[in-house]
């Protein structure tokens, strides 16, 4: 599959990006900084861009099956940036005709499906108390991505950290089936087991440990 990968220099877009050729798909990574890339390999071709540039986020999707959004907040935060981001990236696979998209963000964009616990509502009144923006620009994203015609899967995340790619996780909702933590080796496998077994098309799934 050809794999379109926003967010792909770090984090779980870098492991999405490292555990997809493996695989053996063709990889298109959408960077800042083409020479923060730690990985080559010759199925993987890299695109410079922003994501908040519209003309080039429609250029990198040009071509793709599915797209792969790991976009995160920056340091420091870019006002709008991940909203923004996403109207771009939903506009480029509206006209390109890409149908598939598995984006990511964190637990505390809140579903009517969770059953938050203590713990939960503790982590998230600190995120809105200490990166509000970040918060709501994630929300917003969310948003954007819900209100696309196109086959979409946005999957929710704990604390990730460094750590070993098991295999082993729960999926499920807030409260009911999550934990707090999560490895991004993990985190970067469901997203591209989703993206082809397309189990939680529409919905918003926790994975964590």
């Amino acid at each position: 599959m050809k794999i379109v990968v926003f967010g792909a220099s770090r984090g779980v877009g870098l492991k999405v990006v490292e555990q997809a050729l493996q695989a053996g798909h063709m990889v298109t990574a959408f960077v800042r900084t083409p020479s923060k890339m730690e990985i080559k390999h010759a199925n993987l071709t890299l695109f410079q861009g922003d994501s908040m540039d519209a003309v080039a986020v429609e250029k990198a999707v040009a071509g793709q099956e599915a797209v792969v959004s790991a976009l995160g907040p920056t340091r420091p935060p870019v006002a709008g940036m991940m909203e923004t981001s996403a109207r771009n990236i939903m506009a480029a696979m509206q006209k390109h005709g890409v149908r598939r998209i598995v984006s990511t963000t964190g637990a505390g964009v809140r579903q009517p499906e969770d059953q938050p616990k203590f713990i939960d509502h503790f982590i998230g009144f600190l995120l809105n108390l200490l990166a509000k923006d970040v918060v709501l620009d994630s929300a917003a994203n969310v948003k954007v991505i819900q209100a696309a015609d196109v086959d979409w899967t946005i999957i929710r995340f704990p604390r990730l950290m460094d750590g070993e790619h098991t295999g082993k996780y729960r999926v499920g909702y807030v409260g009911k089936d999550s934990s707090s933590q999560l490895s991004r080796a993990d985190g970067a496998d469901f997203v591209l087991k989703e993206l082809m077994e397309q189990k939680w098309v529409r919905k918003l799934p926790i994975v964590s440990w």
